[in-house]
Order: C-alpha cells, then structure tokens, then sequence
C-alpha cells in the first residue's frame, strides 16, 4: 500500500511514513535532526526550533509557550 505526496510541482510515491521523511524533510543546520512540524525558517535556513536558530546567531528567534501568568 503506498501513498503519494505532491511537492513543489513533483510527485513522489512512499510505503511509509519514515520513508517520506528521510526523503523530504528538510534537516536542522545547527544540530542535524530532521524536521518534522513547522521548524523555523531564517535568513534561508531551516532549524527545528528557536533554540537551535539562536545558537546559529539568528536572534530574534523565538518559541511561543502559554504562559500562566
């Protein structure tokens, strides 16, 4: 059983969702994990989260948490 993911004007056909990943999501320049879920884009860098993007100097980067207060 397979499914297709249509991206950036091609079609690619996978048997499971590892697969998928390994083949499309991008990967974290500060410390190499893929990323799965939304990540943050900077200066035309991919990161996969706030943390990291500021370890690489980009400092306006930050996560956004409920607070209590």
């Amino acid at each position: 059983m397979t499914f297709e993911v249509h991206a950036q004007g091609s079609v690619h056909t996978f048997d499971c969702f590892e697969c998928a990943i390994t083949k499309m999501a991008p990967i974290c320049e500060h410390c190499g994990c893929r990323i799965i879920g939304h990540g943050v884009e900077a200066d035309r860098r991919w990161f996969c989260c706030a943390h990291c993007a500021r370890q690489e100097g980009i400092s306006a980067a930050v996560d956004h948490v409920a607070s209590t207060a």
